[in-house]
Formats: structure tokens, C-alpha cells, sequence
């Protein structure tokens, strides 16, 4: 090797090095930090935990936690998190080696709750759907989705589809009831998180037609501008269809239709004020010729006009 390989070589060792002793520097004094705060044995789960699982001791352990970092509401002992005679069940997944909180499980001698993972002032409802308004089952539990609904208008008439809810949490889908022996019994249903009012539309809605659901992105605003959709808009032109496209296609479509009106006005008004030919007539030949009875009427197809004989 040559000398400035060597020298290279040199400067990496030494690199390396400066570098561990840094890292174990910080180590050292993260692990005194933690030494002088002391710690805690806190619950942490030693097995996946799904919604409706029971807790019990094999499922649990305890591990050291700095006491500086101790979320509230940590159980500190099996006492704590399983009373004698009580259960506990879990209400939200909880991962291998996750902390064991209050608001991830059910209350002492309780069992799984839906009521028990609705905020404050929300309800949790319930409507049936099919597996084509459900999305084909792709929908799950912490979707969003919007409510369509498709009905008849009072006094009749054609059938209309309107929004009537939009950015709804989904709580559970395809279980309403249980049986005999306390097992689910599957069924066409989704249960939404909705406020007292929407919990009340819901109601209405299913009553007056039909809802469907319309999976949406998370976190996506609800959109402010919404329309009843009626068979009339069951084509795709310029002219029909959605009456809000997207902002980019707004301005195209606008401009291209005020182009197209304008020439098709200007070229109406120039066929309109050209000068029509007279041939003269005697009156001789005009008391001979029979009545005509036929008419003529002027189509005009974009700039072009045809004349087309119409009656006897």
C-alpha cells in the first residue's frame, strides 16, 4: 500500500472511533438521565390483542419504564389491571410489547362495548346495504365514507341520488346481532359514528330509499358543493352530464362553449343580413302558376346552411 492509502485508512479508523465513543457517551448519560428519574414496571402486552379479546395473565407483562416517561393511566401492577373477578377485554388492537392503557380496554367486569368507543356526543347507527352499495365488503372498520341516497322526489317523477352525509367514521361492518350462545350473527350493515341529527337523517333516509356507501380517502375535506343527480344526467357531453367538473376542465369547457355559441352567432347574423336575390315575375305568369303549397325551412349545421323542402 502506499502512503496515502495508509493516511486513508488512518483517518477512518479514527473517524470510527470518535464516533463510538460519542454514541456511548450519549447512551451513558440517556441511561443516567433514566438511573436518576428511576423506573417502574408498568403492563405491556406479550401478545397481539384484537377488539373483543379477552386479557388475562399469559397475555401480559411487566417491564421497566423510565418514570419520566410513564403515559397516565399505566398499570403498574396485575391487581391494578385485573382485579379478582373482573375481566377485561380489549377494545382497540393493542401490538406485542405496546403499553396496556385505560382508553384501549373496557372497564372493570365489562366486555367488549361499541358504546364504550363513541366520543362524547356521538351516536352509533346503523343501516342495511347490500354488496354492491357496501362497496363490495372492501369498506372496513376506520374508513370514511359518504352516504348516497336514491329515492323518489314526493309527488313523483324520476328517481334522484343525493348526498346525504358526507366523511362518516365507520365503526363496524356486517354484524347487528348475536345468537343463542352469544356468537355474532353476520349480516348486510354497516354501523356509522354520526351525530344525533345524521343519526336521525339515516333513519329517514333508509326509510324513503335506498343508501349506499361511497368509500372515500382519509382526510379528504368534504366536499361544499354538492347536487342532486337525476336520469337526466345519465349522458357525457358538453352540454349534460355533471354540472360542476373539476376546476381545470371549469375554464376549458367555458371557454370552448362561449367560442363555439360565439361563432355559431356570428355566422347566423352574416347569413341573416346578406341580400336575397328578386327574380322578376309578370303578373301574367304569377295568376298562371298554381298555388304552392310547399315549404321551405333553413337548418343550419355549424357554419353551413341547407334549405329543405317541407309539405305538398
Amino acid at each position: 500500500m502506499n502512503r496515502q492509502t495508509v493516511i486513508a485508512l488512518g483517518v477512518a479508523v479514527l473517524l470510527g472511533l470518535l464516533a463510538v465513543f460519542l454514541a456511548n457517551s450519549f447512551l451513558t448519560k440517556t441511561q443516567r438521565a433514566a438511573y436518576r428519574g428511576g423506573t417502574t414496571k408498568v403492563a405491556v402486552a406479550s401478545a397481539p390483542l384484537g377488539y373483543g379479546t379477552a386479557i388475562t395473565p399469559d397475555k401480559v407483562r411487566f417491564v421497566d419504564y423510565p418514570n419520566t416517561s410513564i403515559p397516565p393511566g399505566a398499570f403498574t401492577s396485575e391487581a391494578q389491571l385485573l382485579p379478582e373477578g373482573k375481566k377485561r377485554v380489549a377494545l382497540l388492537p393493542i401490538a406485542v410489547n405496546e403499553l396496556i392503557l385505560p382508553a384501549k380496554i373496557s372497564k372493570e367486569g365489562e366486555g367488549a362495548s361499541m358504546s364504550s368507543l363513541l366520543p362524547d356526543g356521538m351516536r352509533a347507527a346503523t343501516v342495511r346495504i347490500n354488496d354492491v352499495s357496501g362497496v363490495a365488503g372492501f369498506i372496513q372498520p376506520n374508513d370514511s365514507v359518504d352516504v348516497l341516497i336514491t329515492r323518489t322526489p314526493p309527488g313523483g317523477g324520476q328517481e334522484v341520488t343525493d348526498v346525504l352525509l358526507q366523511n362518516i367514521h365507520v365503526l363496524a361492518m356486517g354484524r347487528v346481532a348475536k345468537d343463542q350462545n352469544g356468537q355474532p350473527i353476520p349480516a348486510r350493515t354497516a354501523t356509522l359514528e354520526v351525530a344525533p341529527i345524521d343519526a336521525q337523517k339515516l333513519a329517514l333516509g333508509e326509510a324513503a330509499g335506498s343508501l349506499s356507501l361511497v368509500l372515500r380517502k382519509p382526510g379528504e375535506p368534504s366536499n361544499p358543493v354538492v347536487e342532486t343527480v337525476s336520469m337526466n344526467d345519465l349522458r357525457y357531453n358538453m352540454y349534460g352530464g355533471a354540472r360542476y367538473p373539476a376546476p381545470a376542465a371549469v375554464g376549458a369547457f367555458g371557454n370552448l362553449a362561449n367560442a363555439i355559441g360565439g361563432a355559431m352567432t356570428n355566422t347566423a347574423n352574416q347569413i341573416a343580413s346578406r341580400p336575397r336575390p328578386h327574380r322578376a315575375t309578370s303578373s301574367k305568369a304569377k295568376a298562371k302558376a298554381p298555388a304552392d303549397t310547399s315549404k321551405q325551412i333553413e337548418i343550419y349545421r355549424g357554419t353551413k346552411s341547407d334549405q329543405i323542402k317541407v309539405g305538398g
